[in-house]
C-alpha cells in the first residue's frame, strides 16, 4: 500500500503514451511570413516540421490525452500521483496537474507541476522514482506537455523554427531495482547564475513588484543562442557521464541514447563527446516534431518504442538540458512494454501501438 516504505523499491516503466496536436507547420510554411527558408532551418537545427496546438487547445488538453494513452498502455487506469512537467501551464495559478488528474478520473490523487523547462521530464523522473522508493506511491503517472507556441514571438524566426507542441507520458510502478524497466541513477543539476540565458522576462513577481509595465515582447520566450549552445553541450555531456558512472556503464554499453531534442547539432555534439556513434544508437524525432521542451524525451521514447527502434533489452541513456539552467540524465534497461502514440486527427485508438519485445 502507498505510505509503506520498503527497501530496494524501484520505479519501473509500465507503459508509455504520446499525443501530438493535428496542425503541422513546415519550414516552408514559416518562410511565408518570416525571413527564413527550409535550408536555413534544416542546416542549423535539423528540423523540417513541428506541431502546433489548435485555437483553444491547452497544455492540459494534450497532457490528458497523453496520460490516458500511457495509463491504457500500462493496463490500469489507476495512479497514486500525477506529476506534470511543463513550462506552459494552463494558468499561472493553480497548477495544471490536478485538473489533468481529475479529467483522467483520478480525483483525490496527489497531483502537481514540475517547472524545469526542457529538463522537466527528467526532473519529474527523479521525483516519481523518489515517491515510489519512499513508499508514498505504488504507481506514478509522469507527463511532459508543452504548448510552447503560445509563448513564442511570432516574428522571431529562431524560436518559431525550433519549438513545437505536444505531450508524452510514462506510467511508473513499484518494482525490483534489477528488473528491466527499472529507472537507474538519476543525476540532476542547476546553475541559477545563468538564468537570464533562457527566460520569459515579464509576468512574474520580479517584474510586477518593480512596478513597471511589461513591454509588448516581455511575455515571449527568449534565448541567448550561442551561450545556450555551449552550456547545453557541456552540461548535458557531464550529467550523462555522471549517470553512466553511477550505473556502472561505459559509453559502449549504451544501445540507445535518448537525448532531449533541443537541436540536432547539440545532440550530435553531446553524442560525439560521449563516444556514441551516429546511427541507430542515437534516437531522434526532431526532424518532424522540433523541440517540444519538457515533452521532448517522453515523446521520443514513446515514438521510438512504437516504431520498434527502441526494444526490450536496450540499455538506454536519457539526458536533457533546459532553462534555469537545469540539466539531468538517467539510465534504464528497456522493458517489454506497450507504447501508444496518437495525434489529434486520430480516433480514440492510437495511431501506432507496439509491444516492445
Amino acid at each position: 500500500m502507498p505510505g509503506e516504505s520498503r527497501p530496494g523499491r524501484a520505479a519501473v516503466i509500465a507503459g508509455l503514451g504520446a499525443w501530438l496536436p493535428p496542425t503541422i507547420v513546415t519550414n516552408d510554411d514559416l518562410a511565408k511570413h518570416l525571413d527564413t527558408s527550409d535550408a536555413w532551418i534544416r542546416e542549423r537545427t535539423g528540423i523540417h516540421a513541428r506541431r502546433r496546438v489548435s485555437p483553444g487547445m491547452s497544455t492540459g488538453d494534450m497532457a490528458t490525452e497523453a496520460g490516458r494513452l500511457a495509463l491504457k498502455a500500462s493496463g490500469s487506469a489507476d495512479a497514486d500521483a500525477v506529476v506534470l512537467a511543463t513550462t506552459t501551464p494552463d494558468r499561472r495559478c493553480p497548477g495544471t496537474a490536478p485538473e489533468v488528474a481529475s479529467r483522467l478520473g483520478l480525483t483525490g490523487t496527489a497531483a502537481f507541476d514540475v517547472s524545469a523547462v526542457c529538463t522537466g521530464f527528467v526532473y519529474g523522473l527523479g521525483v516519481g522514482a523518489g515517491l515510489i522508493a519512499a513508499g508514498i506511491a505504488e504507481r506514478v503517472l509522469l507527463i511532459g506537455a508543452e504548448a510552447f507556441s503560445t509563448i513564442l514571438d511570432p516574428a522571431d524566426r529562431v524560436t518559431a523554427a525550433i519549438f513545437g507542441d505536444g505531450a508524452g507520458a510514462v506510467v511508473l510502478r513499484a518494482g525490483d531495482p534489477e528488473e528491466p524497466g527499472a529507472i537507474g541513477p538519476v543525476t540532476l543539476g542547476s546553475d541559477g547564475g545563468q538564468s537570464d540565458l533562457i527566460m520569459i522576462p515579464g509576468g512574474g513577481a520580479r517584474q510586477r513588484s518593480a512596478g513597471t509595465e511589461a513591454g509588448p515582447k516581455d511575455h515571449y520566450f527568449t534565448m541567448n543562442g550561442p551561450d545556450t549552445y555551449r552550456h547545453a553541450v557541456e552540461r548535458t555531456t557531464a550529467t550523462a557521464r555522471l549517470a553512466l558512472d553511477k550505473a556502472g556503464w561505459l559509453p559502449d554499453d549504451v544501445d540507445r541514447f535518448a537525448a532531449h531534442q533541443a537541436n540536432a547539432r547539440i545532440v550530435g555534439s553531446v553524442a560525439d563527446r560521449l563516444g556514441i556513434p551516429a546511427g541507430e544508437r542515437r534516437l531522434s524525432n526532431i526532424d518532424q516534431v522540433g523541440n517540444t521542451a519538457a515533452a521532448s524525451v517522453p515523446i521520443l521514447l514513446a515514438q521510438s518504442a512504437a516504431a520498434g527502434t527502441l526494444r526490450a533489452g536496450h540499455r538506454t541513456l536519457l539526458a536533457a538540458f533546459g532553462g534555469g539552467l537545469t540539466w539531468g540524465a538517467g539510465t534504464v534497461v528497456w522493458p517489454e512494454t506497450t507504447s501508444l502514440v496518437a495525434t489529434g486527427a486520430d480516433s480514440d485508438s492510437a495511431a501506432q501501438t507496439a509491444d516492445a519485445s
